[in-house]
């Protein structure tokens, strides 16, 4: 039985909320594909929700990690963040190793040089396993694209929670209005931004330097 893996995240680009990494593993890929699996962002919350159900019943085996705001800052202001995401996909894949015998694991790449993504992977994984390290593997890969969706869900849920204790942030991420209102608010009222914020993204600086060209 050749086991096949494939990696992707959700929740990169936020200013707010944690990262979620997922490895997931068929040993039928036309099984995968003919589910209709897609790059998550290109699904309807509705969409993703049904094919997690469906995937969670057809994969080999899945896992995922979170990794919250106080870990992707330390990475950020060292300029890591690929390599936290290296680290994370290697712990991942070891994991798996354990409870199966992967023969390839496809990865989307964050890194524009695909290549030398991958290879910080290869470099931290013990055993005889290929890794495929692609840009747009989401898109290309059906495997890679359940990844994408496994992990889209399991943040979703997460920033869902984060709403109902926080209150509504909007997206989280720096480009829509409502998180910016929300974040410069919070600031006024509690003197300091809550703990789901990354402190490393520039646009927390400026909020916190009292710049009001966001609102």
């Amino acid at each position: 039985m050749r086991f096949v893996g494939g990696v992707d995240e959700a929740g990169r680009g936020p200013i707010i909320g944690p990262m979620v990494i997922a490895l997931v593993v068929t040993d039928d890929m036309d099984k995968v594909k003919r589910l209709g699996v897609r790059d998550s962002k290109e699904l309807s919350p509705r969409g993703r929700e049904q094919l997690f159900n469906i995937l969670k019943s057809v994969l080999n085996y899945m896992d995922y990690e979170v990794i919250g705001t106080g870990t992707i800052d330390e990475y950020v202001y060292r300029n890591a963040l690929n390599k936290l995401e290296a680290e994370v996909t290697v712990k991942l894949i070891t994991k798996a190793m354990g409870s199966l015998r992967l023969y390839t694991v496809y990865v989307d790449s964050p890194d524009p040089r695909a290549e030398r993504y991958g290879e910080l992977i290869r470099r931290g994984v013990n055993g005889d396993v290929e890794i495929v390290s692609m840009n747009k593997a989401d898109k290309l890969i059906p495997i890679v694209s359940a990844a994408s969706i496994i992990a889209k869900v399991i943040r979703d849920t997460i920033i869902n929670e984060l709403h109902r204790e926080y209150g509504d942030f909007g997206s989280g991420y720096p480009s829509d209005p409502r998180t910016i209102r929300f974040l410069k608010n919070w600031v006024r009222e509690h003197g300091d931004l809550p703990p789901i914020v990354r402190r490393s993204w520039s646009t927390v600086k400026k909020i916190l330097g009292g710049l009001d060209n966001y609102i």
